[in-house]
């Protein structure tokens, strides 16, 4: 039995003659906080999309909770959970509303879906809330309640792509105890931030440039290998050689 949740070799996306993720490789181990940096620009996304079963890979291949991204898409997706800084729950519908739509759409059964959303409203302080209309949450509550959902089916992996933005720093941190917990649960953690002190949260951390991981290790060890005290400093080295812009 494999010792790695994720497992990419040459994965490679291109978009014409434009080569989004180039060639790049990793493992992820099961229950790891696994960091994925990049500046705008540097094929996060992408490659994050080619993992989750949602665009096709030009090149490589990868395998997401032992299911291959291309051929076993369906059955990538049903194993993994997903958060967007942009886009994770609906704000004309109440919270308990919420909670039944997406455990309706990963497939949980009425009574679970109700045992569970009991004792996560229990935990996040919602419960008093539940017939609260989404939209009119303070951000910070929602961006937990969104995490939340995205593990509500227990899935082997979860994906996050800039959970924490727009939040201040006593709700990142709050939001960080809660991805501490998943991640005692087993559930791996497959994160993307431009906080450079989150990096600092995650086991290890690669961090890609113009489409190529040009750096993968602890950041403890990132640091010593560039000499440098923060994360922020390992990112900006790497970051400034960047021949592409944004987009």
């Amino acid at each position: 039995m494999s010792e790695y949740a994720i497992v990419a070799e040459g994965l490679t996306k291109t978009f014409g003659t434009f080569t989004a993720t180039d060639h790049i490789t990793f493992e992820v181990r099961k229950g790891e906080i696994f960091g994925f940096l990049g500046a705008n620009g540097a094929g996060k996304t992408t490659a994050m999309r080619m993992l989750c079963g949602l665009s096709r890979p030009s090149e490589g291949r990868a395998t997401v909770a032992g299911f291959d991204v291309e051929r076993e898409a369906e059955q990538v997706k049903r194993n993994i959970g997903y958060m967007s800084q942009k886009f994770s729950l609906y704000d004309d519908l109440t919270v308990e509303e919420n909670l039944r739509l997406f455990g309706g759409i990963y497939g949980m059964t009425s009574a679970d879906i109700k045992h569970k959303a009991n004792h996560l409203l229990s935990n996040l302080g919602l419960t008093d809330l539940r017939k609260a209309m989404v939209g009119r949450l303070p951000l910070g509550w929602k961006q937990k309640l969104a995490f939340s959902l995205s593990i509500f089916h227990n899935p082997k992996i979860v994906f996050l792509d800039e959970p924490t933005g727009g939040v201040d720093p006593v709700t990142r941190r709050q939001f960080w105890e809660l991805i501490y917990e998943a991640a005692d649960r087993g559930i791996t953690v497959f994160v993307t931030t431009h906080y450079m002190d989150e990096a600092e949260y995650c086991d290890r951390v690669s961090i890609m440039v113009d489409g190529k991981i040009e750096a993968l290790d602890t950041p403890s060890q990132l640091k010593k290998n560039f000499s440098v005290g923060t994360m922020y400093e390992v990112f900006y080295a790497l970051a400034r050689k960047a021949k592409r812009g944004a987009g």
